[in-house]
């Protein structure tokens, strides 16, 4: 199913999240259950399936790293469920600074400005991804695809770092 024609939407990394969350509330509301209270059993599932795809396809829609996703397998090129490792070299030592650096948080004599540094760091480093990304996707050369999946498994341990920069930043704070 392509989720940016549910939406009514042309298909692009960039999505305008409020007209987004605005056709989400209107197709929620033709399809919602309530609506349907009345009707016919088989009405009744459908309207229940209806509302989960729109559901499956909002929150696909909102995530920008689900959203790349979706549109290479709308390309053709599922990542989904995959576990194809990066081989760029640069990045897997980058990789290792961070998490040496989030290993030494806890034995900083100022660790609230190392956890700032490191959020400063990943924020920099995601925006040069996106940047290079939403390019890839634009294009039609299936091997511009191949290397925006390589960005999205970049954004992907980017995202675990963050959670786990953010578990630490909790687990200082008590």
């Amino acid at each position: 199913m392509n989720y940016f024609e549910l939406f009514s939407l042309s298909p692009s990394y960039d999505v305008d999240t409020a007209i987004l969350a605005e056709r989400y509330r209107d197709l929620q509301r033709a399809v919602h259950p309530d609506k349907f209270a009345n009707a016919s059993e088989q009405d009744k599932r459908l309207s229940v399936q209806r509302t989960a795809q729109i559901n499956d396809a909002f929150q696909t829609l909102k995530n920008p790293i689900q959203r790349a996703e979706h549109l290479l397998a709308l390309k053709g090129l599922e990542l989904s469920h995959e576990s194809t490792t990066l081989k760029d070299t640069q990045f897997l030592m980058q990789q290792m600074e961070w998490r040496e650096s989030l290993e030494e948080i806890s034995d900083s004599d100022d660790p609230d400005a190392e956890i700032q540094a490191l959020y400063d760091s990943f924020d920099t480093f995601a925006k040069q991804i996106t940047a290079v990304l939403k390019v890839q996707l634009a294009s039609d050369l299936a091997s511009e695809h191949l290397q925006a999946a390589d960005q999205i498994r970049k954004l992907k341990f980017m995202a675990k770092l963050q959670d786990e920069l953010a578990r630490a930043e909790d687990a200082l704070l008590g």
